[in-house]
């Protein structure tokens, strides 16, 4: 018999069942006749041609059997079967599946988002033939512009090579700026991806060379964002940074670049840096790092050859781009290698950020989704014991334990299913909040969350294994009945005895000492979040704003860049509403900055070179009286402090500590290599310290110089720091005039220092929050297994507990005994859920600040939270016990 055939039968089973019946009525009454025609009575023959043809029943199973692909048969019928079960009984059915769907949807949600990040691979054409080109695991990943052209102009190891570097582009034309995320891109970007335009044309190689004229290729979003998709925005002009770059193209739908996490609006060629920041172009500065480079290898070209390869071509390439350095280091550089790594999912700096933590939260909600299906196992145990007479009746009429044991479980993968779909509902959702948990109003996150197959057969994987884990040990134990106990008319239970439902025990037991380790990891995240959020930095966190203004796009000189800075600052102190205001060239904590190495006259250098580095900022008059950072000796910069008069700089305590331990630092000097070079500078003050470039950081060495001493190297960005009074919406009006005021062409981007110290614990945020979040609800799953424990032990212990209370007992012993047990069980859970968190502890040290994971507050409170959870937990079952009628408990057998 086909397939076909089989397959049919089974989805046409009624049709098939009535042929049986014909056919094995046809062979009977066949037999009969035969009888009849040796003189047999025909009611005798019939009976005869029956009991000689055998049991009907089992003919048609032996015959169903051969004729349909049995298991697929039985399998749907299990379904339907649990289904009608399930359906039967929606407060159990619901209960089941709202646990598991937030287990599963848990799970995949977390999932999701490091499939985004972390697996999925680029949406270009072969995304797993691409390599990234290194300068080895201790150099990093970016590289100067010369060195691209050297290695794009000597190499031939691949088919194509590309090279891009971030940027962000202005698109207004003055006032508040308008930002959008770009790339600059060199070689053969877009044709060594695949990449075919949506409209127009693409950039290649020939449109890079010096001199280039200003192009630029759109993103397709942007596109129908802001030319609503029409073909003749080719060839228009669009202002990047006040400068006009032509359209020449568009590039697909779902492409974002090489970056996860970053979807670039824009796509300029590298020559076009020239255009937007002038003179002062990276494109000929051998220190400027700020490039990274991918390649498609040759086809036949194994990634230990492209690798042998780049070693080869390592030394000529750093000999001709090696950077004005001293002896020591140029040594260094030119002992620099090229290697290549798999670069199939693309770069990210939000996966070099958040992937630790990611993998720390897809543990949490494993041990979640434990805690669920030890729940669920908890309620099919519950459950087993009402169906025992069903179960007995089935072994009775000769179903085998493994058959009954597979409809179990059957019904389990049923519901796992089902609070999978549910839970896949929740993930959306959760998924899209997790990405918002990591975006910020300035830093935009952009992931494909789009269901692929990896989701697919995560969620659908994870629904079996959940079914095998709550199903399997319920449905063991389930079956393991003796049949003439539980047929009895009022039998009580099968799965009481010695045991009193140990298993049920052991599954909370394990359910109180996970949900303890998953609170003691929501509350060390969240004293580590509340730590970072309320750690002094050394200036204010409110009431500060500052305007970042960035000059390098109008092509003025250094001189009238300065010029402008110091009219625009004395503008802005002229606002109402602005009670103080300063300008400084780095916006500490937010990752900017720069070091360089001090000289004290009279101490010996020391030989490492961290010893003697220290941080840098220019800062004008005003700033640390702005900023709220204390002057502890000295003076602050004053309007003389300018060119031509002795250079002098501000340090702090820590700068102090260092270079001048025991002695006073006023008035000594000492010379500075950061920033303008080599300088002698003279120390008039000293000032608290602060953080500089993280909050986790301990106080460092920082060196202010004075803004309007600067007489090379000028940094055309600057942010002005204004204390203000109110909220600073309501003088944006007036900054953007004030500014205006001074060049009508300047454009400006706000935020305030307490926003941008929140941007810098955004991961200890994200997991303060979603560890916090399945905290308390791996808690209340916790409360919700103790609870059905203690009632279901209620229940069955009816008769003992009426027995009691009619011998005298007292009903707040009653009390006292069940919330004994309860606290025996709690107890037992919470120091093997101690001794498991302090064990895994240091797995989640490098996540902390200022809190340790085995400290010990921390420790007592959450296992005190524990025990008080567990006992309102069975308070409940307890007063229920106490007020029980010991008469009618007595009647029931």
């Amino acid at each position: 018999m086909s397939i076909v055939t089989r397959l049919r039968n089974l989805f046409q089973s009624s049709r098939h069942t009535g042929e049986l019946d014909r056919e094995l009525d046809f062979h009977i009454r066949e037999r009969a006749d035969e009888l009849v025609s040796h003189g047999m009575e025909p009611v005798e023959a019939e009976r005869q041609a029956r009991i000689q043809f055998g049991h009907r029943q089992g003919l048609k199973e032996d015959t169903r059997a051969a004729g349909i692909v049995s298991w697929l048969e039985i399998f749907s019928n299990d379904l339907r079967y649990a289904w009608r079960g399930l359906r039967g009984n929606p407060a159990f059915t619901m209960t089941v599946i709202l646990s598991l769907a937030l287990g599963i949807g848990a799970n995949t949600a977390i999932f999701g988002l490091l499939n985004a990040v972390m697996l999925k691979s680029l949406p270009v054409a072969d995304p797993a033939d691409l390599v990234q080109v290194t300068r080895g695991e201790d150099a990093g990943d970016v590289f100067t512009n010369p060195i691209w052209e050297e290695l794009h102009n000597r190499q031939a190891l691949f088919t194509g090579l590309l090279a891009f570097g971030d940027e962000s582009f202005n698109l207004a034309k003055g006032g508040e700026a308008r930002m959008v995320d770009a790339a600059y891109v060199g070689g053969d970007f877009f044709p060594t991806l695949g990449v075919v335009p949506a409209a127009g044309r693409l950039l290649t190689g020939a449109d890079d060379f010096r001199g280039c004229p200003a192009t630029v290729v759109l993103g397709h979003d942007f596109w129908l964002s802001e030319f609503a998709g029409e073909q003749d925005a080719i060839g228009k002009s669009l202002s990047l940074n006040g400068h006009p770059f032509q359209i020449v193209g568009v590039a697909p739908a779902g492409f974002f670049g090489v970056e996860v996490g970053r979807a670039n609006t824009l796509y300029a060629p590298i020559c076009s840096v020239a255009i937007v920041q002038g003179a002062n172009h990276p494109l000929d500065e051998r220190s400027s790092w700020w490039l990274q480079i991918l390649g498609r290898p040759k086809p036949g070209l194994s990634l230990d050859q492209v690798n042998a390869g780049l070693a080869a071509l390592a030394g000529p390439v750093m000999a001709a781009s090696v950077p004005n350095w001293d002896a020591k280091n140029r040594d260094r550089y030119l002992k620099t290698p090229l290697t290549a790594i798999p670069a199939t999912t693309g770069l990210s700096d939000l996966r070099n950020r958040y992937k630790p933590a990611l993998l720390m939260l897809m543990a949490v909600v494993g041990l979640v989704l434990l805690i669920a299906c030890g729940n669920v196992a908890n309620l099919m145990l519950a459950r087993g014991t009402v169906r025992q007479r069903e179960i007995a009746m089935r072994l009775a009429l000769g179903a085998t334990r493994g058959r009954l044991i597979r409809q179990m479980l059957t019904e389990s993968l049923l519901l796992a299913l089902l609070g999978a779909a549910t839970g896949f509902l929740l993930a959306r959702w959760g998924s899209v909040l997790l990405v918002q948990l990591l975006s910020t109003r300035r830093d935009v996150v952009s992931l494909d969350l789009s269901l692929d197959d990896r989701l697919l057969a995560f969620t659908i994987g994870t629904a079996v294994i959940t079914a095998i884990l709550f199903g399997l040990a319920p449905a063991w134990r389930s079956t393991r009945i003796d049949p003439q106990v539980a047929m009895r008319a009022h039998g009580r239970g099968v799965l009481e005895g010695g045991t009193r439902f140990t298993l049920g025990k052991a599954l909370v037991l394990g359910q109180v000492a996970l949900s303890l380790v998953l609170v003691l990891g929501a509350a060390l995240m969240l004293r580590t979040f509340h730590t970072l959020a309320t750690i002094d930095p050394g200036f204010r966190r409110n009431g500060v704003i500052s305007v970042q203004m960035d000059l390098g796009s109008g092509g003025y000189s250094d001189t009238q860049v300065l010029d402008l800075q110091h009219r625009t600052l004395e503008r802005l102190r002229q606002v109402p509403g602005i009670r103080s205001a300063g300008s400084a060239s780095i916006l500490q904590v937010s990752g900017m900055g720069w070091n360089g190495g001090i000289e004290v006259p009279g101490q010996p250098a020391p030989d490492n070179i961290e010893q003697r580095l220290s941080w840098f900022n220019r800062v004008s008059e005003g700033y640390f009286a702005t900023m709220g950072t204390s002057l502890k000796r000295g003076r602050d910069f004053t309007a003389n402090d300018v060119v031509g008069s002795t250079p002098v700089a501000v340090i702090n305590e820590a700068m102090a500590d260092k270079f001048f331990a025991g002695t006073d630092p006023l008035g000594k000097t000492f010379t500075a290599e950061g920033g303008s070079g080599k300088q002698d500078l003279q120390v008039i003050g000293v000032v608290q310290n602060s953080r500089y470039q993280s909050l986790r950081d301990k106080p460092q060495a920082i060196v202010y110089l004075a803004e309007q001493q600067v007489t090379k190297e000028v940094f055309k960005s600057i942010n002005f720091m204004l204390r203000i009074d109110g909220p600073a919406s309501a003088l944006t009006a007036s900054i953007r005039n004030a500014v205006a005021e001074v060049d009508p062409q300047a454009s400006f981007t706000t935020v305030s220092v307490g926003e941008n110290l929140d941007r810098s614990v955004m991961r200890e945020r994200l997991l303060a929050t979603v560890s916090g979040f399945f905290g308390a609800l791996a808690l209340i799953l916790a409360l919700i297994g103790l609870y059905g424990l203690m009632s279901y032990s209620v229940a069955r212990r009816r008769n003992e507990i009426g027995i009691r209370l009619a011998l005298g007992a007292e009903r707040h012993g009653v009390v006292r005994l069940i919330l004994g047990e309860v606290g025996r069980l709690v107890l037992i859970g919470v120091v093997g859920g101690v001794v498991v968190a302090l064990i895994a502890g240091r797995l989640v040290a490098s996540f902390l600040f200022g809190v340790t994971p085995g400290d010990p507050l921390t420790l007592i409170s959450t296992a005190g939270l524990m025990i008080i959870v567990g006992l309102a937990a069975g308070a409940v079952p307890a007063w229920r016990a106490a007020r029980m009628d010991p008469v009618a408990a007595l009647r029931e057998d």
